[in-house]
């Protein structure tokens, strides 16, 4: 399981604790979007397969057979160059299908997490900006054009030591 397919399914975990009829509709979408990039994806493998198929046949004949090209292989050539011909255009349409399913589904992941975080919100409270201890380990502080570095706790120290000087 890729990290895409992890996350995704992560989100749709998270829709399951909404109760409401667009998570579920959501849910729905992101599923069917999900099995039809699944699809393309295994179809644009199968025929990079072909491709490499026809291509390793012609080289062996060209190769390994004498007079592959002139001989009484005409057939078997022309059958394995239209395969590769047919499955260079195929493959090349299914990369496009592809991109199309890849961005309607980054879309509905987005409104996942749009929804998620409307729900851990109404769940949890809004979120609160707060400056975590040991994050800020230095900062620099330029006082009369000098340079000091102080750490996070003298930093807070700071104002109270100004004042006394």
């Amino acid at each position: 399981m890729t990290d895409h397919e992890k996350d995704t399914a992560f989100l749709r975990q998270c829709l399951l604790y909404h109760e409401s009829a667009e998570c579920h509709q959501l849910e729905g979408r992101l599923g069917q979007a999900q099995r039809h990039d699944r699809c393309v994806r295994r179809a644009v493998w199968l025929m990079a397969l072909l491709i490499a198929i026809s291509g390793a046949g012609l080289a062996y004949g060209a190769v390994l057979e004498g007079n592959f090209f002139y001989g009484e292989s005409w057939f078997v050539i022309r059958l394995l160059g239209e395969i590769g011909v047919a499955s260079l255009i195929c493959l090349l349409t299914l990369m496009g299908l592809w991109m199309v399913y890849r961005r309607e589904l980054n879309r509905l992941r987005e409104q996942c997490r749009r929804l998620a975080t409307t729900l851990l919100e109404s769940r949890l409270g809004k979120l609160r900006a707060i400056p975590l201890a040991g994050v800020v380990k230095e900062r620099e502080l330029v006082v009369n054009h000098n340079k000091a570095v102080v750490s996070g706790s003298e930093m807070a120290a700071l104002p109270t030591k100004l004042r006394s000087h």
